[in-house]
This record gives structure tokens, sequence and C-alpha cells, in this order.
């Protein structure tokens, strides 16, 4: 099983769920984030300059089988992607276990 653990913008959560539901992916966390990231400059809009480096983001936790990684970095990445700095970033970790709180069962069944 893996984690992916995704950082995307708010203005893409729509688009990256529907591209999960596609492939298979139908459970899934998400908090809404802020954070700090690597552009340095700000935006003048209006008249007022704001700061791009702390822009609301929303944070992903994923959990798939191994056959589920793949596809669902591609639906992130195609879904996310504006082509733009501050797109986000994606992380795939290993998950040793899992277990179904209600039946007591462990493994790659808990995840369906």
């Amino acid at each position: 099983m893996k984690k992916i653990e995704a950082i995307i913008r708010k203005s893409k959560f729509h688009q990256v769920k529907e591209a999960l539901h596609n492939i298979g992916v139908n459970f899934f966390s998400y908090w809404d984030v802020t954070g700090l990231g690597n552009e340095k400059e700000g935006h003048v809009y209006r008249g007022v300059s704001f700061s791009t480096s702390d822009i609301q983001r929303r944070y992903l936790s994923i959990v798939v089988n191994d056959e589920f990684k793949e596809p669902a970095i591609q639906a992130i990445l195609s879904a996310a992607a504006s082509g733009e700095v501050g797109d986000g970033k994606i992380f795939v970790s290993s998950i040793e276990e899992s277990y179904r709180i209600r039946t007591g069962e462990k493994g790659n069944n808990t995840l369906n």
C-alpha cells in the first residue's frame, strides 16, 4: 500500500477529485491549509500588493493499493497542473499495514 499526499491549489480541487473518482479512487481525506512556497515576488491587483507565497492550498491524503499508485499520481498531475508556479507537490510513502476498525480486518481489503 502507498500513501499519496498532495498539496494542490484550492481552485483545482474539484478537477482532481473528479480525476481520482474516474480511476476508482473514491475515498480520501483533505484539509484546507496555508503554507509558504518558493515564489518570492508579490503581485499587484487593483493597486493592492499581495504575496503569492502563502496562497490557500488543499492537502489530500490518499491511501491506495500498489496498483493504484501510478494512476492516482497521473490523475493528480494532469488535473492539478496550471503550468504556473505554485501548482503544488506530491509525496509518496509506503504504508506497512492498515486495519478496518469496525471489523478488525487488516491488509489490502481494508481499502475497499
